[in-house]
């Protein structure tokens, strides 16, 4: 019996292929292009530059032609005396504010079981707004309340009988200020991406646990936790890479001469002389923040590995 004749199908050029593909999708290219860009642009273009950090580089000529000084900056910035004050400020005030990690997970976990709706998306409303008030205006309205004449929080204590306290100007008080301020600001907004998680939760283990006759911290232990904890690490971790890290423009605001000696960190003192002083030290400035990125890399690598083998999840 003779065989049909299969005949074969001719395999169409790549080129072809890829136009067809973006014709049928277009749409779906086109949104995934924004943030492609946008990455392109801000994040990997400004990569070229950090060759500066290796360089005496001038404004006057253009990095090729700025002559090549190796590790000079880098250990310039290591034999600097205050480079162990600067990170021990940074260390400190990273870990205190990474003390405060827990918080958005146990607001996420509060209005998880918040039986009244309409209280539940007046607290969340409540707790996103300070996120969207800009750094400036934030520490404005913080200098407002500290103020030692007519500010909030002395008004209360002088009311109970105490003395008004200058905050700022008390070293020992920078560091509570600034993470509870932060604290403040980004706990509602943070708590998001728990409360995402959470609605992941199938309502059919709760279901069971109930019948069992487990109650709400029995399953917020057993079910909720286990649940996020992937979630949990992966923040954990991102937020030990960045110890190091700290952004400066909140810390420039809220600095003066009497706490600068809590107060100065490494982003600060690198936009002081890489942008700030009479005389710009961009080759400076580009090698600490390089030397910094390292650190954090090996931090982000440790905490990883670690993250990795106590819960089993990591980045990578």
């Amino acid at each position: 019996m003779a065989q049909p004749n299969v005949v074969a199908r001719k395999k169409k050029p790549l080129g072809k292929r890829i136009w067809e593909e973006l014709r049928k999708n277009w749409g779906l290219y086109l949104l995934v292009s924004v943030p492609v860009l946008y990455l392109i642009i801000f994040k990997y273009w400004p990569m070229y530059g950090v060759q500066i950090a290796f360089r005496d580089y001038k404004v006057v000529r253009t990095i090729w032609e700025s002559p090549w000084v190796g590790l000079k900056y880098i250990r310039k910035f290591i034999e600097y005396r205050k480079f162990w004050e600067l990170i021990r400020n940074t260390f400190l005030i990273s870990f205190y504010s990474l003390c405060t990690f827990p918080a958005p997970i146990v607001l996420a976990l509060l209005l998880n079981y918040m039986p009244n709706q309409k209280f539940k998306k007046a607290v969340q409303m409540i707790s996103y707004a300070p996120h969207f008030i800009s750094t400036v205006v934030m520490v404005g309205i913080l200098l407002q309340f500290l103020d030692t004449r007519s500010g909030l929080i002395n008004v209360v204590i002088q009311a109970a009988g105490g003395k008004a306290i200058n905050f700022m100007a008390k070293p020992q008080y920078f560091r509570t200020i600034y993470v509870l301020s932060g604290l403040w600001q980004g706990v509602g907004y943070s708590s998001i991406i728990y409360i995402s998680a959470l609605s992941g939760v199938s309502p059919e283990l709760h279901e069971a646990a109930i019948v069992d006759g487990a109650n709400i911290l029995k399953r917020i232990w057993h079910i909720d936790l286990p649940t996020i904890l992937p979630t949990v690490a992966i923040l954990l971790i991102m937020n030990c890479g960045s110890m190091l890290s700290v952004g400066y423009e909140k810390i420039y605001l809220m600095q003066n001469s009497l706490n600068n000696k809590v107060s100065e960190v490494i982003s600060t003192y690198t936009y002081k002389q890489g942008l700030a002083s009479d005389t710009p030290q961009y080759s400076y400035g580009a090698a600490i923040g390089l030397f910094i990125s390292f650190i954090n890399v090996i931090m982000l690598l440790i905490v990883n590995k670690i993250t990795g083998k106590l819960s089993g999840s990591s980045l990578f």
